[in-house]
């Protein structure tokens, strides 16, 4: 097979090779977190599982994102390599990272399935899943069979990016949006009609799963731009090194949100059980139901704002390979704008149509206590959007430059040092509260050190290489 020509990555239009890429990418990250998100609509609106079932989906949502995380430093870190390569003009090592990254996310599925089977109850109990005993309850049948999924779940979310960087945005899309709708399909059924309940909606996430991969298989026997033969299967540590630094950003991104989250959900069930009313026992998984539901809407918020810089990761590295820095610094001035932009959609939304939001999921079969706090917390929790969509866009676009260093430690600043560490803090002084307002507080401060990094960014990018001199500044 051919290697196809991506020169084209180097002259056509930035804002046409943006809804080319990111558009694709967009709709995969999007229909990707619809999985977990149409699960809680489903289960909201279920009178059998309610609010205990929204809770349990709460504290189960934070262990997919760890396999996420996993599967998405071995995707990205590829994706990234892939484009770098092929803008040096190194096809061969870009084939031989396709190959170590399939052989990595199928190793890490497994390994992963097991040590949840494994450690069900503690992993659980981690999460703030004996906030009560129905939800655990629900928490340990949920969390069972989506633990049987994660090997699949691993592999579609690795291979998209991957797919991605071989020149199929589309077909990277489509297989994401197949399992989406398998899921969509099934979630009535088995939750409505044959009242399975939390097992129910995972057994309809975990079929969507599996032909997610099942398509992404098929691509990796079709592949366009790279061919993998039988010794790109052969781990070699300094291309696996080299990927999964470039893929450390996203990984420590992913699994920072659940230390944030685990700290949310623990401070939550603490400062809950003292609170007048949700200290009650028929009202205490409220907080908690609430807070899942959202950082359900951030989810999708973020895979927006994630998806569009995510999508020119092969832009990007393609032309810092080919030493193209004013193409790069102009795509970084538009990324910024269109993501200040979703930022702004999204907090107007959040700010009046609270009550709208919350009624998706299934506010009407609940108390007014639940309604009143999910107002309260859409418009705490999410003031700050559109610095957080800044932030989040200047991480992987750094990552993509093959700035992992930097990459990684923004990242790190906002989602451990701010994140969790105002997640612990804040509800010492606030209780419920300081919950809500930890996230604003981390975005505000995090903000203040992207604009210095864009900055500085910016002064790199006005340096311009000759074009075709390969970039070999990865600090």
């Amino acid at each position: 097979m051919e290697h196809t020509n991506q020169s084209f990555l180097a002259t056509e239009q930035i804002d046409r090779l943006m809804r080319k890429y990111s558009v694709p990418c967009i709709i995969s990250l999007l229909v990707g977190a619809l999985y977990n998100i149409v699960d809680q609509i489903f289960i909201a609106n279920a009178t059998y599982l309610g609010s205990y079932g929204n809770a349990a989906n709460t504290v189960v949502f934070p262990l997919t994102v760890i396999a996420l995380a996993v599967a998405v430093m071995i995707g990205d870190g590829c994706c990234a390599f892939v484009s770098l390569s092929l803008g040096k003009k190194h096809p061969e090592d870009a084939e031989k990272s396709v190959g170590n990254a399939i052989v990595l996310t199928v190793a890490g599925g497994i390994f992963l399935c097991a040590i949840y089977l494994l450690f069900q109850e503690p992993i659980i109990s981690m999460f703030g899943g004996t906030v009560n005993a129905e939800t655990f309850r629900h928490s340990k049948e949920y969390f069972f069979y989506i633990s049987l999924g994660i090997p699949f779940y691993m592999f579609g979310q690795a291979m998209n990016p991957v797919i991605r960087a071989d020149g199929s945005p589309k077909f990277a899309m489509v297989s994401t949006l197949a399992g989406a709708v398998i899921n969509i399909i099934l979630d009535p059924i088995f939750i409505f009609v044959f009242k399975w309940g939390m097992m129910g909606a995972a057994v309809a996430t975990v079929f969507g799963q599996v032909v997610t991969a099942i398509l992404a298989v098929w691509y990796l026997a079709h592949t366009k731009t790279v061919r993998l033969s039988k010794a790109a299967f052969r781990l070699k540590s300094g291309i696996v090194k080299r990927s999964l630094t470039l893929g450390i950003c996203s990984f420590l991104s992913q699994i920072s949100l659940v230390a944030a989250m685990a700290a949310i959900n623990n401070m939550i069930r603490h400062y809950g059980a003292i609170d007048p009313i949700f200290g009650q026992e028929q009202y205490a998984q409220i907080p908690m139901a609430v807070v899942g539901i959202v950082m359900k809407f951030f989810q999708i918020v973020i895979s927006i704002v994630v998806g569009m810089a995510a999508g020119c990761i092969p832009i990007v590295g393609f032309n810092m390979g080919a030493g193209l820095k004013p193409r790069v610094k102009k795509l970084f001035t538009k990324l910024l704008l269109y993501e200040a932009a979703v930022g702004a959609v999204a907090f107007l939304i959040v700010e009046l149509m609270p009550k709208q939001l919350i009624a998706i999921f299934g506010a009407a079969n609940e108390s007014a206590y639940y309604t009143d706090f999910a107002i309260k917390a859409f418009r705490i929790y999410l003031c700050m959007l559109i610095l957080a969509c800044i932030n989040k866009a200047t991480f992987i676009f750094l990552q993509a430059m093959g700035k992992a260093a930097a990459s990684t430690a923004l990242s790190m600043v906002r989602e451990i040092l701010f994140g969790v560490g105002f997640a612990l803090l804040l509800p010492r002084f606030w209780g419920l509260n300081g919950v809500l307002y930890s996230m604003p507080v981390s975005d505000v401060l995090t903000a203040i050190v992207s604009v210095v990094i864009i900055a500085l960014t910016f002064r790199e990018l006005d340096t311009a290489d000759h074009p075709g001199k390969a970039e070999h500044n990865i600090a």
